[in-house]
């Protein structure tokens, strides 16, 4: 099984383009690049998440991955692995990037099931499908060792002794003339529970998903245990259909494993209306719940971390609240809201200080922090921009003035994915809110607002 690894906003060409490829671009079998760009159409027409752009680049087509990171897979098996960016800019290449992200997705709520450090060492020697698929077959692992569990499911059968309920309207039917048989209705303990069936189909399909011999010879061995129980036909019914009775902890996580390898889609982009093929994880949303589990570790008590605030709207028209207003993060104390902050995944670079770059930020992030600001903090206090900490952007920039709203103020901070915290100027009004190590900084990051 072949495959590619790439990086976000990385480019794909087909191989039949020629040999003048554009500079930076990967290419890929003609199928598997025809098949992307049925994707690409397919999303813009249904409006869905757009996780690849089609464009031209030197006179060639071009298939760009957007900021979903994860494994697609193609109908043919062909696998393109796609990193976090921020792998490129930290060094230390795919293996490093590989084990950031399973360490950030560890963080999502949908995906704490992930023991980072068992999959953190796999990532150093093999792709994220791999990892995803070692993690699988070891929860299921230690199901087979604790034994499965049966339960009680009521059936319907022709039998030859009387056995439960005898169901006369059928046995009448079936049986007039039949006297040695009786036709019942009883209950039957087994292991052939919704449970069961499932994690019976996430093995059949990770031996056709699969290119590491390992995990073929682990996932046939398991297999064989599961031998008297049938497949699950409908997968989502079956999901529906898991009772995790008193005992039952033990199947949660290979149940989460499995619903991912079955219905080949992450937590995040498998709701609503972000359906995305293969296991796909929007970056943002990682960023975001990857900050928010440790920067509430930050925070010097009693204050609190609270997420996805939804407490005010942008205007009001005939007596309705129209445009909530959702900062990813609120600090708060026993009054009431003290910081506003919000997470970008984008790189900056420091170096470009001037009014054409203006370090890569972009302006509609700015009017969005100002409305923030307005409505949670009536315009009096700081509002923060995050945004992952690479070498070119190592220490917070100097901060950011309102003309017209002279008590508000906008910092644009650092987080540092390898010491996950928050990087805060000593000279900041907010900095004694959060506790532990602070590197110091000696740019030019004195407020010249007096509070």
């Amino acid at each position: 099984m072949s495959g590619i690894t790439i990086y976000e906003f990385d480019v794909l060409i087909a191989e039949a383009s020629g040999d003048a490829y554009p500079e930076g671009s990967h290419t890929i079998p003609d199928k598997v690049y025809e098949w992307l760009e049925r994707q690409c159409l397919r999303a813009a027409d249904e409006s869905g998440a757009q996780w690849l752009r089609l464009s031209q680049r030197r006179g060639h087509r071009i298939v760009q991955v957007t900021s979903f990171v994860g494994v697609i897979r193609a109908p043919d098996g062909y696998q393109i692995e796609v990193l976090p960016k921020v792998g490129k800019a930290i060094g230390g290449g795919a293996v490093e990037a590989r084990q950031l992200l399973i360490e950030m997705l560890s963080c999502l709520q949908g995906f704490r099931h992930v023991q980072t450090d068992s999959a953190k060492l796999s990532a150093t020697h093999m792709p994220l499908l791999e990892v995803f698929i070692a993690e699988f077959l070891r929860t299921v692992g230690h199901i087979v060792k604790r034994g499965l569990r049966s339960s009680y499911s009521c059936k319907q059968d022709n039998l030859f002794a009387l056995r439960g309920k005898l169901m006369m309207a059928s046995h009448l039917r079936q049986n007039l003339y039949r006297a040695d048989r009786f036709f019942t209705e009883h209950d039957e303990f087994s292991i052939d529970r919704p449970e069961n069936r499932l994690l019976h189909t996430a093995l059949r399909r990770v031996l056709m998903l699969s290119a590491a011999q390992t995990h073929q010879q682990l996932a046939r061995e398991l297999d064989f245990v599961f031998a008297d129980i049938p497949v699950s036909v409908q997968p989502r019914i079956d999901f529906q259909l898991v009772r995790l009775d008193r005992g039952m902890g033990y199947y949660s996580d290979a149940l989460a494993w499995a619903k991912l390898i079955l219905e080949e889609q992450s937590p995040i982009t498998g709701s609503g209306g972000h359906n995305a093929p293969s296991l796909l994880f929007p970056m943002e949303a990682v960023f975001e719940a990857f900050v928010a589990k440790h920067l509430a570790k930050q925070l010097v008590r009693p204050l609190v971390l609270k997420t996805q605030a939804r407490s005010h709207h942008l205007v009001r028209h005939q007596e309705q609240n129209w445009f909530c207003l959702k900062p990813d993060f609120l600090i708060q104390d026993a009054n009431g809201d003290l910081l506003v902050l919000d997470t970008k995944w984008k790189l900056l670079d420091g170096l470009k200080a001037n009014g054409t770059s203006k370090y890569g930020l972009a302006q509609g992030d700015f009017y969005q922090l100002q409305a923030y600001g307005q409505s949670y903090l009536n315009g009096t206090g700081d509002v923060v921009l995050i945004y992952p900490k690479t070498a070119a952007f190592d220490r917070p920039l100097s901060v950011f003035e309102f003309p017209k709203l002279e008590r508000l103020q906008l910092w644009v901070l650092p987080f540092c994915l390898k010491s996950r915290q928050l990087l805060v100027p000593d000279c900041a009004p907010f900095a004694a809110t959060l506790e532990g190590k602070q590197e110091k900084f000696t740019a030019n990051l004195e407020s010249s607002v007096s509070r």
